[in-house]
């Protein structure tokens, strides 16, 4: 028997979700029948995606909701030999019995000298979230010019890599110096700190005055009606996320960007990765070729310790972190 910690959302989250919202649970796992494996939690994830998602995906008492890349400690399943490793979308979990179902494999030719907690960051759902924003939604073409915000982030730091790749101009708006500093170690051609610019508006005029074919949208709120404002005619804007607005107790209403959008007939489009799944085992293949290759660097903040998910998860909904945030167990 294998003693299981999970935490547990208490109550749904009124804001900004508190220490109080979340409450550990222990438990004892029974022995894997046929067909099952034990899982062990070692490196779990924490994502924007979560907070939205508790809402509309969990019911209070529900084991938080998340993916992890977890060592298979027993196994009557041989598709999943003990001492591999899958990623699982198990929650936060230290263990977790599985029949296989919906259990992804890390890739055989995963290099001995990667992290294993990049597949849940580059190498992972943010970076498939970053390749179908760009190639499916937008169609990123060679010379054009690409904002992306929180630019920083899981996604967004990959976003404006790749773009890179394919030969554009890309402006990053993030939230500290430290950041910015950052995003042109990663190659961007223009960075701004948005919480210290006079003018969000002039900041992106200075940063590209030709305006903006496309742009990849994580943040939300008003200052998407400030980008709206600087896109090029036919412009393509891909909405990932709106993380600006996730702990709004009340939604906010407007600025209304409907006449932009048709004077400047933009197109945008909302998405998930998972629309694509059926391309998820190619597109990783490219993603770890493109950080074996050096293309792609990757920057975790990692937080240690399975009971510091709750701490991990508000800080990185507070901007603590530069690149994937990970806990490692």
């Amino acid at each position: 028997m294998v003693k299981a910690k999970s935490w547990v959302m208490t109550q749904h989250f009124d804001g900004f979700p508190k220490k109080s919202d979340f409450g550990l649970k222990v438990e004892e796992l029974p022995e894997p029948k046929d067909g099952e494996v034990l899982l062990e939690a070692v490196f779990l994830s924490v994502d924007p995606y979560m907070r939205p998602f508790s809402k509309t995906h969990m019911k209070e008492g529900d084991v938080m909701i998340g993916g992890q890349v977890a060592k298979v400690i027993q196994s009557k399943n041989p598709a999943f030999p003990v001492g591999s490793h899958v990623v699982s979308d198990s929650g936060w979990r230290t263990h977790t019995l599985s029949d296989g179902t919906g259990l992804t494999p890390i890739l055989s030719e995963w290099p001995k000298d990667v992290s294993l907690s990049l597949a849940l960051g580059a190498i992972g759902m943010p970076g498939l979230t970053a390749v179908y924003g760009i190639e499916d939604v937008l169609g990123l073409k060679e010379g054009e010019t690409l904002l992306v915000n929180a630019a920083a982030g899981a996604v967004g730091s990959v976003v404006g890599q790749i773009a890179k790749i394919k030969g554009c101009k890309v402006v990053g708006s993030t939230g500290s110096d430290a950041k910015v500093a950052y995003l042109k170690e990663l190659g961007f051609d223009e960075v701004f700190n948005y919480k210290t610019v006079g003018s969000l508006e002039e900041a992106l005029r200075k940063a590209s005055p030709e305006g903006y074919d496309c742009f990849f949208e994580n943040v939300g709120g008003p200052s998407s009606d400030v980008v709206l404002q600087q896109m090029k005619n036919f412009g393509r804007i891909a909405v990932c996320g709106s993380i600006s607005t996730y702990n709004d107790s009340q939604p906010q209403t407007g600025p209304y960007p409907y006449f932009t959008m048709i004077f400047k007939e933009l197109k945008m489009e909302g998405f998930l990765q998972s629309r694509w799944e059926h391309k998820h085992p190619e597109t990783l293949k490219r993603l770890l070729a493109w950080v074996k290759e050096g293309k792609l660097q990757c920057r975790e903040h990692v937080t240690k310790g399975f009971e510091n998910m709750p701490a991990a998860f508000m800080g990185m909904l507070q901007g603590e972190n530069t690149g994937k945030a990970i806990v490692a167990v």
